[in-house]
């Protein structure tokens, strides 16, 4: 996603089209699993240990809600649509 260039006139660049890039992809970069607690997340998978049984559990049931309704506002913008709304103000 992000290329970088040292010394003089050097930093940091995209090295993908902006609007080819997710913002589940760059909110996974910058802060990590989508999910709250790591017993839904998709990526980073882990057990719960205070919980036997996940089909039951009444957390796993509304933090899987919460994942997926991030997922969903994530995976229809892209970093393209962030940076014209901060043109746009």
């Amino acid at each position: 996603m992000l290329g970088s260039k040292k010394g003089k006139g050097g930093g940091y660049y995209l090295i993908k089209n902006p609007a080819d890039i997710l913002m589940t992809d760059v909110m996974r970069i910058l802060e990590g699993p989508i999910a709250m607690v790591p017993c839904v997340s998709l990526n980073f998978y882990e057990k719960c240990d205070d919980c036997p049984d996940e089909a039951t559990c009444s957390v796993n049931k509304l933090m899987l809600m919460v994942r997926d309704a991030n997922l969903g506002v994530y995976r229809s913008h892209t970093l393209a649509d962030i940076l014209v709304k901060s043109k746009g103000d």
